[in-house]
């Protein structure tokens, strides 16, 4: 019996896994006239509660948070550390422009063939947190004008009425 075998004999399934942990665990989020509950666990790109998005069951899983300042960090599992949790995690953090970077997170998931099926969400997920760290623009419009109407509201408020 090979290496390879007898790890493969003591891991348990990710289907198994998925059917017994699927309605009850501690990052589900169930709420009363939603149909498909939602998931905050680690490695769950769409926050969807379903076994193709689920970080706890399959040995390779894609994570993308926000870097610390500017940037992601993009973290994958390494399926041969499967049996060793703290080794498991590569963490990549790309600073380079959005375009840049979502062309890297699409080679590295294609190059390397990790998980195709969840390269479109990795992509949604990522270029989302990159436009919230965007710098906001200054708006013209409603708010610039309202601060420019406001003395001219006041001065003619303060002329005097006609004498009748």
């Amino acid at each position: 019996m090979s290496a390879n075998t007898r790890e493969a004999c003591t891991m348990d399934s990710s289907h198994l896994s998925w059917l017994i942990i699927r309605d009850h665990h501690a990052y589900l989020m169930k709420q009363k006239n939603i149909r498909k509950p939602f998931s905050t666990e680690p490695g769950n790109l769409t926050n969807l509660s379903s076994y193709r998005y689920s970080g706890l069951v399959h040995s390779k899983t894609i994570t993308i948070t926000p870097a610390e300042k500017k940037g992601i960090n993009f973290v994958y599992k390494r399926a041969r550390m499967a049996n060793k949790p703290a080794k498991a995690p590569v963490k990549v953090t790309l600073k380079q422009g959005p375009r840049r970077t979502l062309k890297k997170i699409s080679n590295t998931i294609k190059a390397s063939k990790y998980r195709s099926d969840l390269r479109q969400a990795a992509l949604r997920r990522a270029s989302a947190i990159l436009r919230s760290q965007r710098p906001k623009k200054a708006r013209k419009g409603k708010a610039g004008a309202a601060p420019a109407a406001a003395p001219a509201a006041g001065a003619t408020a303060a002329a005097p009425k006609k004498a009748e």
